[in-house]
């Protein structure tokens, strides 16, 4: 086995600092997307790429960008990185080891002498989980050309639209305008990330290559009745929305655990009654479904049914309803030949990661659509993410940091605009 190259204790202190900043409790983070800790997390992370010898900016999709200039400007560009927002109720590593590892892969190349073919880009993308305006994968699609005609009137909890949260931070919208993403800039990209599953937990592996990303499908439902008193009104006439709502729920729990083999899985995170009241029966209730699956055609298959129940229990219970379609994404596979690439570094390494798929999505999503993209999971404690006890270990981290590292080097020296 080969020595490890990267600086760990360095990549530590990155990742122990960063999780300073929307600290909550002894290990979890609150950094939504384009908050004031968001900017102050972006704000450190691009000293760092500077330190680490890049030129780093911010764009108008708040994507923070860290250049390495290669020999050929002209050439399509490596691209490395993840995400440093967090979820309201997060951890320390979910997203920021693949930025911070993304710089440390850099920096160590930068101390070696390695003189790139062609330009590396380290990328903080703005928005990947979504949660503040309910649609994730803002900055990647932003910078992909990707982005929805209302993305910036989206609100969060609080009525502030992405458009003034944008402002807050410190981009102006109007930039946007006439942006335009060029085909072929990205050569390649990739990603390293916690798994947030207990995959390579119960394989006793420390890091996985990924196969592919399942596609997520957000529904936002609303189901309309009629309020009326707890007391007075019979069962027989009731027009109970949360009732209607909670049926539904239910199916789509007994839907996507049908075929026990298959990694389908579908949730229901958020939901909110009206009135909202101990004895007044629920006239409306708006709750989040999230649907993913590896196979499209048993994702749709499954959507076409639920739609069907919804249907069914709102003539039952004497509702109406609505539903908007919020993030709707092919499954996506990684390139062959990066796999390939991750495998033949991994065993210079001595040792044999296995493949797995990817149920959460990331930012190599959205990336798949304009270049070939590879992931490097790394083992997290009991597959928990999205929630302060979410850990992994800083061995497996540097194992997955050194593979990132050594890929991305015969990369950048072996290929000048042919990726593949």
């Amino acid at each position: 086995m080969q020595p490890i190259q990267i600086n760990a204790e360095r990549l530590g202190q990155h990742i122990h600092d960063l999780a300073q900043i929307g600290k909550i409790g002894e290990t979890g983070v609150c950094r939504l997307a384009l908050s004031k800790e968001d900017r102050a997390g972006v704000e450190l992370v691009k000293s760092w790429m500077e330190e680490a010898g890049m030129e780093a900016y911010i764009d108008p999709f708040a994507n923070l960008i860290g250049v390495w200039r290669g020999r050929d400007q002209e050439a399509p560009v490596l691209m490395l990185g993840s995400h440093v927002d967090s979820q309201p109720y997060g951890g320390r590593f979910d997203g920021a080891i693949g930025v911070l590892g993304a710089i440390e892969a850099v920096q160590t190349m930068v101390e070696q002498g390695v003189t790139p073919a062609c330009n590396v880009e380290v990328v903080a993308f703005c928005d990947e989980e979504g949660c503040r305006f309910n649609k994730g994968l803002f900055g990647v699609r932003g910078m992909t050309g990707k982005l929805e005609a209302d993305e910036l009137e989206r609100t969060d909890k609080n009525g502030v639209t992405r458009r003034e949260a944008l402002l807050e931070f410190g981009c102006d919208p109007a930039n946007m305008e006439g942006y335009m993403f060029q085909d072929g800039r990205i050569g390649a990209f990739l990603e390293l990330h916690i798994e947030q599953g207990p995959i390579l937990e119960s394989l006793n592996e420390p890091i996985g290559i990924v196969s592919g990303i399942s596609g997520p499908l957000w529904l936002t439902v609303e189901v309309t009745g009629f309020a009326g008193h707890a007391g007075s009104v019979p069962m027989s006439m009731r027009q109970d929305a949360l009732l209607g709502s909670a049926k539904i729920i239910v199916a789509l729990n007994e839907l996507v655990r049908r075929e026990p083999s298959a990694p389908t899985v579908g949730t229901v995170g958020s939901l909110s009654v009206f009135p909202n009241s101990r004895n007044i029966i629920p006239e409306k209730v708006s709750f989040t479904i999230d649907l993913r699956d590896i196979d499209i055609c048993r994702r749709n298959a499954l959507e076409a049914e639920l739609l069907s129940v919804i249907e069914n229990v709102a003539c039952e219970h004497g509702l109406t309803y609505t539903i908007r379609e919020d993030t709707n994404s092919d499954p996506r596979y990684c390139a062959n030949w990066i796999k390939a690439a991750l495998h033949k570094e991994a065993g210079l390494m001595g040792i044999n990661p296995p493949e797995l798929m990817s149920g959460p999505f990331h930012d190599s999503l959205s990336m798949s659509y304009v270049c070939d993209y590879g992931m490097i999971f790394v083992r997290c404690l009991a597959g928990i993410s999205h929630n302060p006890k979410e850990y992994a270990s800083p061995e497996d981290i540097t194992l997955g940091t050194e593979l990132l590292y050594r890929t991305a080097r015969q990369m950048v020296v072996d290929k000048v605009g042919n990726f593949k």
